[in-house]
C-alpha cells in the first residue's frame, strides 16, 4: 500500500520530499493544500510541477481525501450529518455545527466504539480506529460542502479518543498547526468515557485542551448500569480524582457530561451526591437530554431545572445542553457505524 502523507506533520513530509530528490520547501506547499485547501489529489495541486505530482501519485495517498456520501439536515437547524467513506471502505458519521461563534466540526475517531455504553447508539458495534488523516478528512470533507471554515473541533463522534490515543493527539496537533488549519487548541475538545491513565497522560502534553468526561452518574452501581467498560476501569471518585489533576495542570476547567434519564440518575438525591463528589473542583457539568435511541426515558423539563437547581445551589456551574440534530440522528449518542445507516 502506498504511504499516507496525509497524516504526516510538516517536518515529516519534508524528509519524505526530500527523499525524492526535491527541494524541501515543497512540503510545505504540499502540506497547505492538504491542510488549509482541503486538497483530495496531488492533481489539485496546480502550484506543483506536473512531473512531481505525478511522482507524488505513484509514491503516496491522501487519508485527507474523506468522500462525502450522504448527507442530512434539519430546516431551520444549522446542523448537518455526514455519512463519509474513509480509507479501506471504512463508513463513519460526522456532524457539522452551526453557531453564532462560529462552524464546528464533530469528527469521529473510531468506526464504531468498544465502550458499550447502553445509552448511546456508536457502541453498537467496532470496525477499527481512524488514523490522523482521515479524522482531518472528516473536518475537512465538511468544510468543503460547506465552504465554511470550521472554528471549533470536538472529538465526540463514534469512538473513544483516548482509546486511539496516539491517531487522536496527532489529529490535534495537525489540526491546530499554524501552517494548516490553525485551529486554537483552547477551542478543541476531546470528549471521553474516562481513561485515567490516558488522562494523566494527557494532562501531561503541554497542549491544554477542553476535556469533557462522560460522567452520567453519581455513584459506582449506576455507572455499571449505564457504562459497565468504563466502570470497571475506575471508580467515580478516582475518575475525579484524576480529572481534578487534569484542571491542576492544565488550569482548564473540565466538563462533565451527565445525560439525563428518567428514574435512573435524576433524582434530587443523585444531584447532591454529583455535587459531592465535584465540590470545589474546577470544572462544569451539562446536563445532556436523553436522545431515543434504548428503552430509556428522557427526565422531564421538571426534573433536569431541579437537577441543575441543588448543582448550582451546590456552587457546580451548570447548563442543560441545548439538543441539535436529533431529529437525524446527529445527536449526542446517536451516531453510530455508518454502514449500519446504509443496510
Amino acid at each position: 500500500m502506498k504511504m499516507d502523507v496525509g497524516g504526516l506533520f510538516l517536518e515529516e513530509l519534508a524528509v519524505e520530499i526530500e527523499r525524492l530528490h526535491e527541494p524541501k520547501y515543497r512540503a510545505g506547499q504540499i502540506f497547505r493544500w492538504m491542510h488549509q485547501r482541503n486538497a483530495v489529489s496531488f492533481q489539485e495541486m496546480s502550484d506543483l510541477p506536473k512531473g512531481l505530482r505525478d511522482k507524488l501519485e505513484e509514491e503516496f495517498r491522501i487519508s485527507t481525501s474523506v468522500a462525502i456520501i450522504k448527507k442530512s439536515g434539519i430546516p431551520g437547524e444549522d446542523t448537518t450529518k455526514y455519512l463519509l467513506e474513509a480509507g479501506q471502505g471504512t463508513i463513519i458519521e460526522s456532524v457539522s455545527m452551526a453557531y453564532g461563534y462560529g462552524r464546528t466540526a464533530c469528527v469521529s475517531t473510531q468506526a464504531g466504539c468498544a465502550m458499550g455504553c447502553v445509552f448511546c447508539a456508536s457502541g453498537e458495534m467496532f470496525e477499527r480506529s481512524m488514523t490522523a488523516g482521515e479524522m482531518c478528512g472528516q473536518a475537512y470533507a465538511m468544510q468543503r460542502d460547506t465552504g465554511e471554515k470550521f472554528s471549533r473541533v470536538v472529538l465526540m463522534g463514534s469512538g473513544e479518543p483516548l482509546a486511539n490515543y496516539d491517531e487522536s493527539l496527532r489529529f490535534v496537533r495537525l489540526v491546530s498547526d499554524p501552517g494548516g488549519a490553525n485551529v486554537g487548541r483552547r477551542r478543541i475538545t476531546l470528549s471521553t468515557c474516562g481513561l485515567p491513565r490516558e488522562i494523566e497522560k494527557l494532562s501531561k502534553e503541554g497542549l491544554a485542551l477542553t476535556l469533557a468526561v462522560s460522567l452520567h452518574a453519581s455513584n459506582d452501581e449506576t455507572r455499571a448500569r449505564l457504562m459497565p467498560k468504563a466502570a470497571s476501569i475506575c471508580s467515580v471518585k478516582e475518575l475525579a480524582k484524576v480529572c481534578r489533576e487534569y484542571a491542576n495542570v492544565t488550569k482548564r476547567r473540565v466538563t462533565y457530561e451527565h445525560t439525563m434519564i428518567k428514574g435512573v440518575n435524576d433524582s434530587l438525591a443523585n444531584a447532591k451526591e454529583l455535587a459531592g463528589l465535584l465540590a470545589g473542583d474546577l470544572c462544569h457539568v451539562n446536563l445532556i437530554p436523553l436522545n431515543g435511541i434504548q428503552a430509556l426515558e428522557r427526565s422531564p423539563a421538571k426534573t433536569v431545572e431541579a437537577f441543575a437547581g441543588v448543582l448550582s445551589g451546590k456552587g457546580i456551574p451548570v447548563t442543560v445542553r441545548r439538543s441539535l440534530g436529533a431529529g437525524i440522528e446527529a445527536a449526542c449518542g446517536q451516531l453510530k457505524a455508518g454502514h449500519k445507516t446504509l443496510d
